[in-house]
Order: C-alpha cells, then sequence, then structure tokens
C-alpha cells in the first residue's frame, strides 16, 4: 500500500510504501529531498509521474519507477523560472513554530524583504485561509500567490502565514475534529494568538501595523478576524468571502458545522455578518459577480449590514468574473488593489 505521510513536518509530504501482510512504512521519496512530493502512479504500482517543489523552488516533473524511485526520464524542470528566480535574490523563507496560549504548536512561514534591517520595525500583512479544506503553511511552490507575496515584501513589508487548527495538516484526529461546530470562531483565535507569538519572537514585527487577507475562507476569516480582534487586525481584505454560514454548500459547511437547526449557537457565532457592527478597521471586500462558488449575495448583505451601522467599507466587484477571479488584466487588478489598500491604510513602507 502507497500513502503520502509526513510524520515529523507537517508543512510537508512524502511517499511511503506499507507491506499488505503487516510491517512497518518505509519512505520511498528520497532522503535528500525535503520538500512536498505528489504521485500519479500507474494501475500497475510500477510507475509514477512524481512532482516535487519547495516554497522557493518550482516544481520538478519526472517518470520514476517503483518501489526505486529510479528516475526514467526528466518531464519538466522549470530550468528558466528557476533562472528568473534566482535574479530576484529574494530571502529564503522562514518556517516558523509558535504556540497558542493553550500550548497547542502552530506552524507557519515568514516572509522578509531584501534589504531587510532587524533594527526597523515593519508592518505586516497575515495570509490566511484556516479552513478544513486547505493549508495555507506548505514547504511547496506556490505559484502566483508565492510570488505576489514576494513582491509585497520586496515593498518592505514583512509577510506571514499561519495554520489554525482544523486545517488537513497531519497532526492527527484531535487536531482535524477541533475546529468542528467552531468554524470561524477557532481560526480567528488561533490566528491572532499566532500573530502575537512571532512579534514575541521577534522584535522587529510591528503589531501596531498587522493587516489580514484571505480568499473564500480565508475572506471569511479576514472578517471574523477584524472583528474579534480588532486592536490587532487594523486592516482587512476580504476575497470572495462567506459572512452567512448559512448562504454556503451545504455539502461542505454541514460536514464541519452540522445541521443548522442542531447548531444555531455554532452558526451565529461563527457568521461575520452578526458581528458586522464590531467592525473597526480599514476592510476591503472583493467578489466576482459572477462567483461560481460564493454566491455574491454574501458581500451584497454584509456590506448592507455595515450601511445600516454606519461603517465605512471599500469594495471592488469584478464583473462576470468566477470565484476565481481570473484572467491577466482581472488577477493583475486585482493584486494591485490589495497592494493600494495595504499601502493606504498600514502607513508609508519602512524606508
Amino acid at each position: 500500500l502507497y500513502i503520502i505521510a509526513s510524520p515529523n513536518n507537517a508543512t510537508q509530504r512524502y511517499l511511503y510504501r506499507v507491506p499488505l501482510k503487516g510491517g512497518k512504512a518505509v519512505r520511498v521519496s528520497p532522503a535528500d529531498q525535503p520538500g512536498r512530493h505528489a504521485y500519479d502512479i500507474s494501475p500497475d504500482g510500477r510507475w509514477a509521474v512524481h512532482t516535487w517543489s519547495r516554497f522557493d523552488m518550482p516544481p520538478t516533473v519526472q517518470l520514476i519507477r517503483l518501489p526505486s524511485h529510479a528516475v526514467v526520464r526528466t518531464l519538466e524542470d522549470n530550468a528558466a523560472l528557476r533562472t528568473k528566480l534566482a535574479a530576484l535574490q529574494a530571502p529564503p523563507i522562514e518556517f516558523f513554530h509558535v504556540k497558542t496560549p493553550e500550548g497547542v504548536p502552530l506552524d507557519g512561514w515568514l516572509m522578509r524583504p531584501v534589504d531587510f534591517d532587524s533594527t526597523k520595525a515593519y508592518p505586516v500583512l497575515v495570509e490566511v485561509y484556516g479552513e478544513p479544506a486547505a493549508q495555507t503553511v506548505n514547504d511547496a511552490w506556490g505559484g502566483a500567490s508565492t510570488l505576489f507575496h514576494r513582491m509585497l515584501a520586496d515593498k518592505c513589508y514583512l509577510v506571514a502565514s499561519i495554520d489554525n487548527r482544523g486545517t488537513p495538516a497531519p497532526k492527527g484526529r484531535e487536531w482535524r475534529k477541533s475546529i468542528y461546530g467552531s468554524v470561524g470562531v477557532l481560526a480567528a483565535r488561533d490566528q491572532a494568538a499566532g500573530v502575537r507569538a512571532l512579534a514575541a519572537l521577534h522584535h522587529f514585527v510591528d503589531t501596531t501595523r498587522v493587516a489580514i487577507w484571505g480568499w473564500s475562507g480565508g475572506g471569511s476569516n479576514t472578517l471574523n478576524a477584524m472583528f474579534r480582534d480588532a486592536d490587532l487586525f487594523k486592516v482587512g481584505m476580504a476575497v470572495a468571502p462567506v459572512p452567512d454560514q448559512r448562504l454556503y454548500d451545504t455539502i461542505y459547511q454541514e460536514r464541519y458545522m452540522g445541521l443548522p437547526q442542531d447548531n444555531v449557537a455554532g452558526y451565529k457565532a461563527g457568521s461575520a455578518i452578526n458581528f458586522a457592527e464590531g467592525l473597526k478597521g480599514h476592510l476591503l471586500v472583493v467578489h466576482g459577480s459572477g462567483d461560481d462558488n460564493v454566491h455574491l449575495k454574501n458581500t451584497v448583505q454584509y456590506v448592507q449590514r455595515l450601511i445600516d451601522a454606519g461603517l465605512p467599507y471599500d469594495l471592488q466587484i469584478y464583473p462576470r468574473k468566477t470565484h476565481s477571479i481570473a484572467g491577466p488584466s482581472a488577477r493583475t487588478h486585482l493584486y494591485t488593489r490589495i497592494l493600494a489598500h495595504f499601502e493606504q491604510y498600514l502607513m508609508p513602507p519602512v524606508e
């Protein structure tokens, strides 16, 4: 039996094989290739298309033999992209580990500016997802997202991300089950605790200038973080959020929250629309009018609550764009809009 696992580092993934007759799992992925490995294995188990990457290293794709992991052919080495990345001279990503006040360990990563000066205090942008469907703290190539965050770091900001409890990190049953019934509540608590713990590790983290942004579930947790820890998260950018969990797909929401009628308090506590009046910071909400995953009515109803409460906000709509807000012009416009919001409200970058 072949399995993907990572017993010692939740940010990484490796291939293991276990004898069907019983016995100890044996790592198949090469010991000298730390990072994230993925395999498309042939039906007879003799061949696989192997993809390997790291946070700062684009994927290498190879055809390999199993179980020896011998390379038959390199299908893609991304040499041209690697050359371009080397020219950026970006500091290596820094993975870190912190604990919540309850002693729960959290994984995170931190990007520093190219001309980083440890004697200065830097504003921080936190990327969040925080839901049971995905991690953000992966030792794997992130493509456009990685490059966007590198660009922000080059503007003399710190960029960080933290995986809270409930995300699909290989940390065991208790880690995964802890978020059941409290989606939106536990994530916000852990994100705030993680940022404060990071600041305790590094004096150059300016906790008076912290922004948070996320997409989809990350947009939802951006809203939750801003009203739950308004004194910490001064600026937020929520893309395609779900402010009311009753308006999202039942197959997802009920899987992690139970039935609405059985968890009335949980649905209310985890839905930012019920606490819109508590918003204090500078919020930008982004949505595609043709979103095929999170209906636009989520954002419309949320901003209406802000209007009713007399609170200011910024809104960016992308006509006819789906949940991914795809396309070169739309994505460039979105990233530029996020950067402008960040720079406007977090004060000028460090000189």
